[in-house]
């Protein structure tokens, strides 16, 4: 990476941790950095892309520590449920993947990053963590009826309840996503429908034609 680039990289990611995404503006980085304002548009073209740069790095970290600190052996509820407990914790404990609680904010972010880089999607999740989903089901942990990526995105679903903590009702809070957790799992188990034309989904849609 370019020397002017880490320079305002790690500005930017000091600045952001200490003051936050919305207080914190193009000049201040590029004082920090000791470089012109106007370089910092050689290298990105604006303080959201390089907020979402940094926020994809600590995520990916925080990811692989998370994977590192348990034991992918056991059973996939506890698995699961300590991941997302060492997951939550995390991104509490670090500034920057706090602003993700921020919807109104983050959500302003990701797309001016999507629209910027060219793609589709952010992906926030374990990239490696499907592998594992995949063994489960290999192993009959986990229903092999229901595609690994729609695993993953339930997961990702779980997680963005937290996010609704004042629509759902903060009494709720945290015993709705243990609940939901529990849930989930109990429907993922392999002694679930190993015969797609059994799920209920597609019974559903039998009853519709």
């Amino acid at each position: 990476m370019n020397d002017k680039r880490i320079r305002i990289y790690n500005s930017a990611r000091e600045l952001f941790s200490a003051k936050g995404f919305k207080d914190t503006n193009v000049a201040e980085i590029t004082k920090l950095a000791g470089v012109a304002t106007g370089t910092f548009y050689n290298y990105y073209l604006s303080k959201d892309q390089l907020f979402m740069e940094i926020y994809l790095a600590e995520n990916a970290q925080l990811k692989k520590h998370v994977l590192a600190s348990i034991d992918l052996d056991e059973q996939p509820g506890k698995v699961i449920r300590e991941m997302m407990l060492l997951n939550t914790q995390g991104m509490l404990a670090n500034p920057i993947l706090r602003e993700w609680y921020n919807r109104d904010v983050f959500n302003q972010i990701e797309r001016v990053y999507r629209e910027q880089n060219g793609v589709e999607a952010t992906h926030f999740l374990y990239d490696s963590f499907i592998e594992v989903v995949r063994k489960w089901q290999e192993a009959g942990k986990f229903r092999g009826d229901i595609d690994a990526e729609m695993i993953m995105a339930i997961f990702g679903a779980i997680i963005n309840i937290d996010t609704h903590k004042e629509e759902i009702g903060l009494q709720y809070f945290p015993q709705i996503l243990e609940y939901v957790t529990e849930f989930v799992i109990n429907g993922l188990k392999g002694s679930g429908p190993s015969n797609p034309e059994s799920t209920l989904l597609n019974d559903e849609q039998e009853a519709k034609k």
